[in-house]
């Protein structure tokens, strides 16, 4: 009797233990899904105009198969190369993650300036097959296989920014948070995608079959909002964007001993943040350090813009497009 009461109490204890390492993935993958925020939305942002054109009933089809498709580029393809690179060469980490940053800046950059009419094409880095296709089955086999590989470099950003953003551990701890960070970000941003593609059918079914009036004005207020939703959407994502990949940047730079930028806006966020009541002095200092990140992305973006337009979106669209 006392033995099998020691075994419970062992197999207890290697439940806590369980229980613990469980909390400890779930935790940092969240904080690591967080550090990739600009990746992140931007992906929710671009996906819904793969369904576009597409009658309603083939939209979550169409969703869910590249959402299989990013969950395998991220399980299968990026997961190893991530745990190789932690493994082998975590120096070749800060210099990917800077080119990574660099693309974040040129995308969200080459956006604003394509706004405002001053160049840019606008998702010159999503380029797709051609729409001439009459087949409608052989459209949505190339319009997924297209989505599919630009949620492979989004994916890619996603992946390494994690990787960056996740404590020195072991093997396996680093596997299984970049296993949970893959998962919960794949379902995070195909859900809200499916979410997103299915509103206006929501409103359109609330317009016409809803019994009270509130419940049909609802329905069409939810229709006329939708664009703006949209175009809230992008704006949301192209900031995070900057923010992002202008902090990566910055980040990277200080890493590598190149630290002036770094040190000049955290000294400027400091003395801004000290002028605030001191409930707000942190919160103070992250928004200007975060806008100053942002400026910074959006520099160095409008300079790369150029080399975008003329050398890697002619190689991407010969690589990939058919």
């Amino acid at each position: 009797m006392s033995g099998l009461l020691a075994l419970f109490d062992d197999v207890a204890a290697i439940a806590k233990v369980a229980a613990a390492s469980v909390d400890d993935v779930i935790g940092q993958a969240a904080k690591a899904g967080a550090k990739a925020a600009g990746a992140v939305i931007d992906d929710a942002a671009v996906t819904p105009k793969y369904v576009q054109g597409f009658s309603a009933d083939r939209e979550l089809p169409i969703i869910w198969r590249i959402a299989k498709g990013s969950l395998k580029n991220k399980l299968v393809y990026l997961l190893p190369a991530g745990l190789a690179l932690s493994a082998f060469a975590p120096w070749a980490i800060t210099p990917l993650l800077m080119i990574g940053g660099a693309y974040l800046c040129f995308e969200g950059a080459e956006k604003i300036a394509h706004a405002v009419g001053i160049g840019g094409h606008g998702h010159t880095d999503y380029p797709h097959a051609e729409e001439t296709v009459e087949d409608p089955a052989h459209l949505e086999e190339e319009k997924a296989k297209g989505a599919i590989k630009t949620d492979f470099i989004l994916s890619a950003e996603i992946m390494t920014i994690a990787l960056a953003a996740i404590p020195q551990s072991n093997f396996w701890m680093e596997a299984a948070t970049l296993a949970a960070v893959a998962v919960m970000i794949t379902f995070a941003v195909y859900g809200a995608v499916a979410l997103i593609v299915k509103m206006d059918d929501l409103g359109l079914a609330m317009a016409a079959h809803g019994r009270l009036g509130a419940t049909r004005s609802l329905g069409r207020g939810v229709v006329k909002a939708m664009p703006q939703v949209m175009w809230l959407l992008t704006v949301i994502g192209t900031t995070a964007m900057l923010w992002v990949g202008g902090s990566i940047i910055i980040h990277g730079l200080d890493v590598l001993g190149f630290g002036q930028v770094y040190d000049l806006i955290h000294r400027i966020a400091y003395a801004v943040g000290h002028t605030l009541p001191d409930a707000f002095i942190g919160f103070g200092e992250w928004v200007i350090t975060a806008a100053l990140d942002g400026v910074f992305g959006v520099a160095l973006g409008l300079t790369l813009i150029p080399l975008g337009e003329k050398i890697i979106t002619p190689l991407w669209r010969k690589a990939f497009v058919r």
